[in-house]
């Protein structure tokens, strides 16, 4: 699975023990996340960021965009949120930064297209 299938997967798990599995897997211990709603670090407030994102959007899924391009340790992707095979209600642009090991270590996120 690619970095972006298993970013995706974990924003889609709704079971909080299997998120915060998918969450340690993913991320650094000190990784942080920040977009316009969040600036968060660790572990329990990157899953705390995704259970907030499901409950304010119950029933949408997150899918992968059409943008991927990576370079060292840095990534940059798209992603959609909306009903599954559906057009999106909100598509956003993540930029990651990765540790050694390849896990994430910080997240800067932007929103380009939000419910209106």
């Amino acid at each position: 699975m690619t970095l972006i299938e298993r970013y995706v997967a974990a924003w889609n798990e709704t079971d909080a023990d299997a998120r915060a599995k998918a969450v340690a897997e993913l991320w650094t211990e000190d990784a942080t996340y920040t977009d316009p709603l969040a600036d968060v670090a660790g572990h329990d407030g990157i899953a705390a960021v995704i259970a907030g994102a499901q409950g304010m959007f119950p029933g949408l899924v997150f899918s992968a965009g059409e943008v991927y391009d990576a370079h060292h340790d840095i990534a940059r992707f798209t992603w959609h949120l909306g009903p599954e095979g559906g057009e999106p209600v909100a598509i956003g642009f993540d930029v990651v930064k990765l540790a050694e090991d390849g896990r994430i270590r910080q997240v800067l996120g932007f929103l380009d297209k939000v419910p209106g």
